[in-house]
């Protein structure tokens, strides 16, 4: 028998002796490979802080003190150890456990999480509400090296080095972002501090020279100088945080000593912990870039269970970089997402018109909007529900000047297994009341090579958002031609019915098109391609001249998305309409296909709602 499956809270964890926390650490990332190589899910970034979860959880009482992860794609051990190891098998399967810290799902997480940079400014939330109701609780919050790349960790660092609250700050360090000062020497600076010793000799340093009042407060000032230079982290100790580290993040015992000693320490404290990304499993270790987010795989070989048909990624990526070979005005920007758009290929064949700006999308947009003042033709990546942290930079950075950046939205619409905070179920909507934009979806992949080409030759600020994953493996034009902006495109001709649809539901209609012969019905498919400008000629001309009867179809919420534009413009014309799409409600996670089914996205939904306007 395992000794995991002896631990159901942390209660249970903090009854064993220390000497076995090591093993418990192997058996936890024995669950987390097993689970995610059938499940898919976040593994490297998982596995590099098991050590950290356990010593966390074997010092401060949760729920009780508040444990608060960044981004929370490194949750998977504290999901295990919070009680839900029985029901970890079903991490990120509809109607499981979710990928991400959840307050509705477990007391335990205390904060709901998916995007980055977030942890800082929380922790100091419940701080301040801690102190003001005057309640006795810890307060832990777990940030990774890459989110404090966002500006929003900053924006927290400063304001809670401002307010004094007692609050711990862990910066997991997997990559060396700040400092490669690691080992024993490190490891019992970082003990002494933390026992207090250094403190109590600041103390006495400043009582000292607290009495040579000509001469006190530049010396002191020098006094700080030496101690930020002595050890690392000189930023943190400016923004008024007692700096620790950095440790090794791998070694329970000592993290464990040194957490019963931040326990007592006063104020913000932030401790640098080192990690390895996918510790523990070679090929994660190998590749922690690959492992970070990855679907189902073989643990023995590390390979991916792949699908033959090419993404909308690669397709957008290829088709990026085969247009910049011919015009040398174009660069591309991520938001620390080279891989998930599909930039590293660009990134390799031109880098000096590459950049990742880090997690830091508003940035990302603004840096965009003044490369196309300066004359660029900038191309922004970045996924559809990340941009939504840049909305106040496309409308009065881009749009208002209207500067030509494409935005390239993948991972538009359902996602599937990340759930509600990775859905980009709101783009369409949050974009189409933004002036000067054109937006566009592709409805396969060979119009998505079409549409970024448009996009580049538009001289316009220009959005081409689409979906996660695979294509409908339809053959790709030889080279990518301009498409009429806002000329919408007829594929099947009816009398009966239209079905407008944009994305990636055109396919969903012509498959309930040739169904529905058998019915006698003949629909109309018509494929909208833009959302703005919308296409209202070749509705008035070609289709209201036949039928009064619409369905609308759309993979973002109704609510200010494509069917109501159409909606507003068909009620005037006396067309009945019926809108499908998705409801006034966060997603939920779960399989694509069980999500669409269960939100009406399915040709024989649509099959449905046809016959019940008959």
């Amino acid at each position: 028998m395992r000794i995991l499956d002896s631990i159901n809270n942390p209660q249970d964890l903090k009854k064993l002796n220390k000497e076995v926390l090591t093993d418990i650490a192997g058996e936890i990332r024995k669950e987390i490979i097993n689970t995610v190589s059938k499940n898919g899910g976040h593994l490297a970034s998982n596995l590099g802080v098991v050590e950290l979860t356990v010593s966390i959880h074997y010092v401060f009482s949760s729920p009780h003190d508040k444990i608060i992860w960044d981004v929370g794609h490194q949750s998977y051990a504290h999901k295990i150890i919070t009680g839900r190891r029985s029901k970890f098998s079903t991490i990120r399967m509809h109607g499981g456990l979710s990928g991400f810290p959840k307050m509705s799902e477990s007391e335990y997480d205390a904060f709901g999480v998916g995007h980055s940079s977030t942890s800082i400014s929380a922790a100091l939330g419940f701080a301040v509400a801690r102190d003001l109701k005057k309640e006795n609780y810890k307060i832990v919050a777990i940030i990774g090296d890459g989110s404090m790349t966002g500006g929003l960790a900053f924006e927290g660092l400063q304001n809670a080095g401002h307010l004094k609250k007692d609050m711990l700050v862990i910066l997991n360090d997997n990559e060396m972002f700040i400092s490669k000062k690691v080992g024993a020497i490190a490891g019992y600076f970082a003990k002494l501090l933390t026992a207090g010793m250094a403190r109590k000799f600041e103390r006495k340093v400043m009582e000292t020279v607290s009495r040579f009042h000509s001469l006190g407060s530049p010396f002191w000032k020098f006094i700080k100088r030496v101690k930020v230079m002595l050890f690392p982290g000189m930023l943190f100790e400016e923004m008024g945080f007692t700096y620790v580290g950095p440790v090794q993040g791998h070694d329970i015992n000592n993290l464990i000593a040194i957490f019963e000693n931040l326990k007592d320490m006063s104020g913000p404290v932030l401790l640098h912990v080192i990690t390895k990304k996918g510790k523990g499993y070679i090929p994660a270790e190998e590749d922690p870039v690959k492992f970070h987010g990855i679907g189902k795989f073989s643990i023995e070989t590390g390979k991916i269970v792949e699908n033959k048909t090419v993404t909308y990624t690669k397709v957008f990526s290829d088709t990026l970089t085969k247009l910049a070979q011919f015009d040398n005005k174009i660069v591309a920007i991520t938001a620390a997402m080279p891989d998930g758009t599909g930039l590293d290929k660009f990134a390799k064949k031109f880098p000096s018109r590459y950049f990742d700006v880090g997690i830091a999308e508003g940035h990302a947009v603004t840096f965009a909007a003044a490369m196309a003042a300066g004359g660029m033709h900038p191309v922004c990546a970045i996924y559809s529900t990340f941009m939504q942290r840049a909305i106040d930079n496309i409308i009065h950075d881009v749009a208002l000047q209207n500067l030509p950046v494409v935005f390239a939205l993948d991972r538009a619409g359902l996602v599937g297994e990340d759930g509600g905070t990775h859905h980009g179920s709101f783009d369409l909507s949050y974009l189409n009341y933004i002036p000067n934009v054109i937006i566009m979806a592709p409805s396969n992949e060979n119009e998505l090579q079409h549409m970024l080409k448009t996009a580049l030759d538009s001289n316009s600020p220009c959005i081409i958002r689409y979906p996660k994953g695979y294509g409908t493996g339809i053959a790709l034009d030889r080279v990518p031609n301009v498409l009429q902006i806002g000329k919408a495109r007829i594929l099947r001709y009816g009398v009966d019915i239209c079905f407008l649809a944009i994305g990636n539901h055109v396919e969903t209609c012509l498959k309930a098109a040739d169904l529905l012969v058998k019915t006698n019905i003949n629909a109309f498919v018509v494929d909208m391609r833009f959302l703005k400008p919308l296409d209202i000629d070749t509705i008035r001309e070609k289709i209201l001249v036949r039928t009064r009867k619409f369905i609308t179809i759309e993979e973002n919420a109704l609510i200010g998305g494509f069917g109501e534009s159409i909606k507003a413009f068909l009620c005037n014309e006396g067309a009945i309409v019926k809108c499908i799409g998705l409801p006034d409600r966060f997603i939920e996670h779960g399989d694509l296909r069980a999500l669409r089914k269960k939100y009406g996205l399915t040709p024989e939904n649509l099959i449905k709602e046809t016959l019940r306007m008959f």
